[in-house]
């Protein structure tokens, strides 16, 4: 993985020979006609880069703990146009609106397809949120000044994939001093065996703008393998505020790689909320830059893996300006022989003073056959600083199941509680009960079936 210039990260990506076999993907499939030089430029460019870098292997650092020998990296095909009207649709429950009874903006991203609606109030401030393809053709103006200008296409493999090859997006561009007040959702639906679903999410905000924006990834579980990568570019302008909420609940045959990155200008405050429990497996990675004065950003995430899902977060909190604070909670809870794997960095720039960061990682291993590796690190290059990190990994404290069965609950049910209480703190940091609600659900489900399983051995 090579990194932009300005970021110090852990070790330097060494990149390994080429590997024998590479994705079937060719340079028509590019999508440079009919859009705008600078973005068909962009487009040229990721994929030189993606045909140069090799496939990630656990001889690179980042992807140590990770194998992806598994991935059937030849079998894989892009969604052709209107797809989805042979494919299995969403379920309503995730298109309901997250607040009142109508949407104040929805993207449903589908193979090959998009829905978009848009309350007209907001549509006549300026705002803009809708699909990829739809900003292609119609504000092409917007889409120059921002894509590629948060993540690079150079970030790895995937990201270079996804800058080449996005068919599908979502971009959402609020003008200086807009207030939105109802939530913006968007939903990518990822049904098909042996279908890549590349997808690209802008979201620019410019000063003194204001907006909560969910989106979330999902499928059908299907038996076979499918694929995403994904890019998430966030810009969050001076004195802006970003509440974004995402969610991942793939289909347990997903292959998920995702390359995120936010920068935060001064004054400007992020709140990022991660929730994963689908995919086969994933390997994201989420960088906070901290790039003015005064900027804040905090992440909060939470993952529930079974069976034997692959969870790998690689989180960096980067503070490259003076009086920044930064904020991260990952919370985890492993059944069967499921994996997890959270890599975590604050790097603290020279020049960085008045810098206030933290990190904690806390683990429930629910099974003898589970893992949790958590390995958080601290770069600090200023003098005048609080920087603090933690990671737990254990088990169900005995002492609580004793209370609880001493009160009358049943021993599976008293466990149930105790995981509940253990992801509550980032339950309550998503903004709408419906999907917190939701999320809640399953993993209350995979709770059960656990202990279903575990009772019949």
């Amino acid at each position: 993985m090579k990194e932009t210039p300005r970021v110090v990260t852990r070790t330097r990506r060494i990149e390994a020979p080429v590997a024998p076999q590479d994705f079937p993907f060719t340079i028509e499939q590019v999508r440079v006609e009919g859009v705008s030089p600078t973005l068909s430029e962009y487009r040229r460019r990721a994929w030189e880069t993606f045909k140069e870098l090799p496939l990630p292997n656990p001889q690179m650092e980042a992807w140590r703990r990770t194998d992806i020998k598994g991935l059937r990296v030849d079998s894989f095909r892009l969604p052709a146009p209107g797809a989805y009207l042979d494919l299995p649709a969403p379920p309503d429950y995730l298109l309901r609106p997250l607040v009142g009874e109508e949407h104040g903006g929805q993207v449903l991203l589908l193979p090959g397809g998009a829905k978009i609606t848009l309350s007209a109030e907001l549509a006549n401030k300026g705002v803009v949120f809708t699909d990829l393809r739809t900003a292609e053709r119609e504000y092409p103006h917007i889409l120059d000044r921002i894509v590629g200008k948060v993540v690079k296409a150079s970030d790895g493999k995937f990201a270079a994939l996804a800058g080449a090859l996005a068919d599908n997006g979502v971009v959402l561009y609020v003008p200086r001093g807009v207030t939105i007040e109802q939530p913006l959702h968007s939903l990518l639906w990822g049904p098909g065996v042996g279908l890549a679903h590349i997808s690209h999410i802008l979201v620019w905000l410019e000063e003194g703008a204001a907006v909560t924006y969910v989106h979330e990834a999902a499928s059908p579980s299907e038996q076979g393998q499918s694929l995403h990568a994904g890019i998430v570019e966030l810009h969050v302008g001076p004195e802006a505020n970003l509440r974004f909420v995402e969610l991942q609940s793939w289909g347990e045959g997903v292959w998920n790689f995702t390359h995120e990155r936010a920068e935060v200008e001064r004054n400007g405050s992020l709140d990022w909320i991660f929730g994963a429990i689908g995919s086969h497996l994933t390997k994201n990675f989420s960088e906070l830059n901290l790039i003015g004065e005064g900027s804040s950003g905090r992440m909060s995430g939470f993952y529930f893996t079974d069976h034997d899902q692959h969870l790998d977060h690689d989180t960096q909190q980067n503070h490259l300006a003076p009086h920044t604070t930064s904020d991260l909670l990952f919370k985890g809870a492993l059944l069967h022989q499921s994996r997890s794997v959270w890599q975590g960095m604050i790097y603290v720039a020279p020049g960085a003073q008045k810098t206030d960061g933290y990190q904690a990682n806390r683990n429930l291993v629910l099974s003898h056959k589970a893992r949790a590796d958590s390995i958080p690190g601290l770069e600090i290059l200023a003098d005048d600083v609080r920087c603090t990190h933690g990671a737990t990994v254990g088990k169900i404290d005995a002492d609580q199941v004793f209370y609880l069965r001493s009160r009358g609950i049943p021993e599976k049910e008293a466990e149930r509680l105790i995981v509940e209480g253990f992801f509550d703190p980032i339950m309550q940091r998503i903004p709408f009960e419906g999907v917190r609600a939701r999320f809640q659900q399953a993993i209350e489900d995979k709770m059960v079936a656990f202990q279903e399983e575990d009772a019949l051995d």
